[in-house]
């Protein structure tokens, strides 16, 4: 892993740098957490806006760690957000391309955010069968809103920032940008360098007319949908406790949550399959910069079941084929 941490006029700017998607390992947290601590005793600086290299703001947590010590080891994600949300100079995530995960409850731990248009933004953690663990089920129904929280946590789908930029009430993001987020970050660090309090996500309040009866309607359409997986209901039951409990109480009970969950055999499964279907997509030795041949038409022998559907697909794709039957 490589990073960065550059002082700009009183602004420092941290820059995780880990190749694809800046994922949240030890070495990345240890990185950021030093980084703050750095910055936060530097009298010359002010503010500090943290960022990624590359394609992707943060793609979340390294799920290679997952039941490996390294997953629990300090300092584990909680414990930076926890540090970059309680530093005393404002602390802007400057997010572009992709914000997920871990990711995404990092950047909801700043101060502030500003986002690129056309980033893609998701809690996905349910479809390897665990939830978002490090405060995002409590953190996200503050920013967003409980119906909409709820909904992107329990179906891990991914929304695009414009959207979610353009929601009446969000709190998610202070600016959106069409480009050189990292120049628009810095840009409202100095605005907001001697602006307190600082605000912070955890002091704000879920808003909703009538939470525990959405809930109870959530849960029944939940239960109905995800037979034999656990995780949904999980999340759901997480959610709830940001309106029934205070901040603290309420992340306690959603790392025990995550806890369980990592160790079911239903996410033991999803991750196997996850890893298997990145894994098919690459060729052993054959280099990824192999160039690839232009496949201008196709030919399917045999008209049945696994062909016509073979034959469907190159179609949609816009590949001309001939069958022979």
């Amino acid at each position: 892993m490589s990073a960065s941490y550059e002082a700009r006029d009183g602004i420092a700017v941290v820059a995780m740098d880990n190749p694809p998607v800046n994922s949240l390992g030890l070495g990345n947290r240890r990185f950021i957490a030093e980084s703050v601590s750095r910055a936060q005793g530097d009298p010359a600086v002010r503010a500090i806006v943290l960022t990624g290299q590359g394609r992707a703001f943060c793609g979340g947590a390294d799920i290679r760690e997952f039941n490996k010590p390294e997953a629990t080891a300090a300092p584990d994600l909680v414990d930076v957000i926890r540090l970059v949300e309680g530093c005393s100079k404002p602390v802007v995530a400057a997010i572009h391309g992709v914000v997920m995960g871990g990711g995404l409850e990092l950047a909801m731990g700043c101060h502030y955010r500003v986002v690129q248009g056309g980033t893609q933004v998701a809690l996905p953690e349910v479809r390897i069968g665990i939830l978002p663990g490090a405060t995002g089920t409590q953190r996200l129904p503050r920013l967003i809103g409980l119906e909409a929280a709820l909904n992107m946590i329990v179906t891990g789908d991914t929304v695009m920032s414009d959207m979610l930029a353009a929601m009446p009430s969000q709190k998610l993001f202070d600016r959106i940008v069409a480009e050189d987020v990292v120049s628009a970050a810095i840009e409202l660090a100095r605005a907001k360098a001697d602006v307190r309090p600082l605000p912070r996500s955890r002091d704000l309040e879920v808003e909703h007319p009538n939470a525990e009866a959405y809930l109870q309607f959530a849960r029944n359409m939940i239960a109905a949908r995800s037979r034999n997986y656990p995780a949904p209901l999980r999340c759901l039951d997480c959610v709830a406790q940001s309106v029934r409990l205070g901040f603290d109480a309420a992340v306690d009970y959603e790392r025990a949550a995550v806890t369980e969950l990592v160790w079911t055999p239903e996410s033991a499964a999803l991750r196997n399959a996850f890893f298997a279907e990145r894994a098919a997509s690459k060729i052993p030795d054959v280099p990824e910069a192999t160039p690839q041949r232009a496949i201008k038409s196709v030919g399917v022998i045999g008209a049945g079941t696994m062909g016509g559907g073979i034959s469907m697909n190159f179609l949609n794709a816009g590949i001309p084929v001939k069958i022979l039957e």
